[in-house]
């Protein structure tokens, strides 16, 4: 199994925030919001991952990123965006890097408070997304399922929604999720939809659905990132991490000082 972090756009909400930096690089409470989406997936024992980031920023996670989980056994890897097509084109971008094996998706601008190691763990094939229940269905895609947890419908942000659970920025696939994503038609607004390449998994019924309990952030917008920082705060997710993600912080973070100690 491997991973993948999307973390392009322009995060145009964010001005003038993101005026300067990408979205992801961002702090939430007491890291950038990058190490969220890492942390799920290092909690979840992958260790080959793939961070798909916009031009003007790849710099920027590089000098971050760029050897910080070297010694720990986790290898990152970079592919450049060049502008914002879509969620289902992170599996065009991850084709070379996937090599025919299975991936978990991440979008780089959610915080979860859940645990998704055993979900990835148990999963053999087909599709699996996720499902979160929200007051506001209407705003999400929103899916459908019955008592065995096989998806029956999904639908993207409908007027009149079937349910009350959203589908959340976490997708489990099977190779075959680049070869779909290939010949997916772009939508009217020109991009390759996540809930088109779901639809395909969920023609062939072989995608189900994982119910979600804790806390589910979008930090798509000032008041969300404001609220996921407070939560991080609240909550000590820091303390909850995986110890390598700490500890790799732990280490940039003294050698970063004693670059800066050696300029003075």
């Amino acid at each position: 199994m491997k991973g993948i972090i999307l973390a392009g756009g322009t995060g145009t909400r964010l001005l003038p925030l993101t005026a300067i930096t990408s979205k992801q690089l961002l702090p939430v409470y007491d890291r950038p919001m990058i190490f969220y989406p890492l942390d799920t997936l290092i909690k979840a024992g992958i260790r080959d991952i793939l961070i798909i980031v916009s031009p003007e920023h790849s710099g920027n996670f590089l000098n971050l990123l760029g050897s910080m989980f070297q010694k720990f056994g986790v290898n990152l890897s970079f592919v450049v965006q060049k502008s914002p097509r879509g969620l289902a084109e992170a599996y065009v971008l991850a084709e070379d890097f996937l090599d025919g094996q299975p991936s978990v998706l991440v979008l780089g601008d959610n915080l979860f408070e859940d645990d998704f190691t055993e979900a990835i763990q148990s999963f053999k094939q087909g599709g699996r997304i996720f499902a979160k229940q929200v007051p506001d269905p209407q705003r999400f895609g929103v899916v459908e399922f019955g008592s065995d947890y096989k998806v029956l419908s999904i639908e993207e942000k409908p007027e009149q929604p079937k349910g009350t659970f959203a589908i959340p920025g976490v997708y489990i696939f099977d190779s075959e999720a680049v070869k779909v994503a290939k010949s997916l038609i772009p939508s009217a607004r020109g991009e390759l939809e996540i809930t088109d390449l779901q639809k395909y998994y969920l023609e062939k019924q072989t995608l189900d659905v994982r119910v979600i309990t804790g806390a589910w952030f979008d930090m798509g917008t000032h008041e969300s990132l404001f609220a996921a920082g407070s939560f991080a705060r609240e909550k000590e997710l820091g303390k909850q991490a995986h110890p390598m993600i700490n500890d790799a912080i732990a280490e940039f973070n003294a050698e970063f000082k004693k670059i800066v100690s050696l300029k003075k």
